[in-house]
C-alpha cells in the first residue's frame, strides 16, 4: 500500500532539512581511514509534502537524516538488501517482539525486495542507538545470512546516516504498552 502522510509521521523524520541525490559526486569524505564519495547534497529547506510527492513520483530522490542536532535518534533502522523480504520480515518481526520492541514499520525501497524496517524507539541517545543496532544485528545474524545494514552506524560518517524516503508500507506492528523498550 502506498505510503501516507500518517505513515511518515510515525517515522518522526527530521523535516528542517533533507538530502537530495545528485548524478555527480558532491564531496569526498574521509572517515576512520576510509574515503566516501557522497552523491547526496544537503538542502537546508523544510521537507515539504510537495518535495515528498516529487520523490514518490520518481522525479527526484530524497533522503532524510536519522540523527538530530542533539545527537538523538527516533528510529533504529534495518536496511535489508536481500532477495526474500517476506522471510526476512517474518524472522525480524519475531525477534523484535521477543526483544520487547513493539512499534516498528517495514517500508519498501526503490529496489525490489529491499526493505527499511524502522524500529520506533523514540528519543534515544546516539550511543544507545549504535549499541542496540549492533545487538539486534548480531541476534538476526544468528538466525539468517547477513543481508542488511543497521542505521545509525558509527562505521559511517554522519552524512551517510541518512535513508531515502520510503515508497510503500510493507507491514506495520503496533503492540502493547507494557514493553520493556517503550
Amino acid at each position: 500500500m502506498p505510503v501516507t502522510t500518517m505513515d511518515l509521521k510515525l517515522i518522526k523524520m527530521l523535516t528542517d532539512h533533507y538530502w537530495q541525490k545528485s548524478d555527480n559526486v558532491i564531496d569526498k569524505i574521509s572517515f576512520k581511514g576510509r574515503t566516501f564519495f557522497n552523491k547526496y547534497e544537503r538542502v537546508d529547506r523544510t521537507l515539504t509534502q510537495a518535495v515528498i510527492n516529487q520523490h514518490l513520483k520518481g522525479e527526484l530522490t530524497v533522503a532524510h537524516s536519522l540523527i538530530n542536532k542533539m545527537n538523538k535518534v527516533e528510529n533504529i533502522v534495518i536496511d535489508y538488501n536481500g532477495r526474500d523480504p517476506e522471510r526476512f520480515y517474518h524472522k525480524t518481526q519475531l525477534l523484535l517482539r521477543e526483544e520487547g520492541f513493539i512499534n516498528f514499520t517495514a517500508f519498501t525501497s526503490k529496489t525490489e525486495g529491499h526493505l527499511h524496517v524502522y524500529i520506533h524507539k523514540g528519543h534515544t541517545t546516539l550511543q544507545e542507538a549504535y549499541q542496540l543496532g549492533k545487538i539486534i544485528s548480531l541476534k538476526l545474524a544468528a538466525k539468517q545470512p547477513k543481508q542488511w545494514r543497521m542505521f545509525p552506524s558509527d562505521e559511517l560518517p554522519p552524512e551517510y546516516n541518512i535513508l531515502n524516503l520510503p515508497y510503500e508500507v510493507f507491514a506495520k506492528e503496533r503492540g502493547a504498552s507494557w514493553s520493556k523498550h517503550m
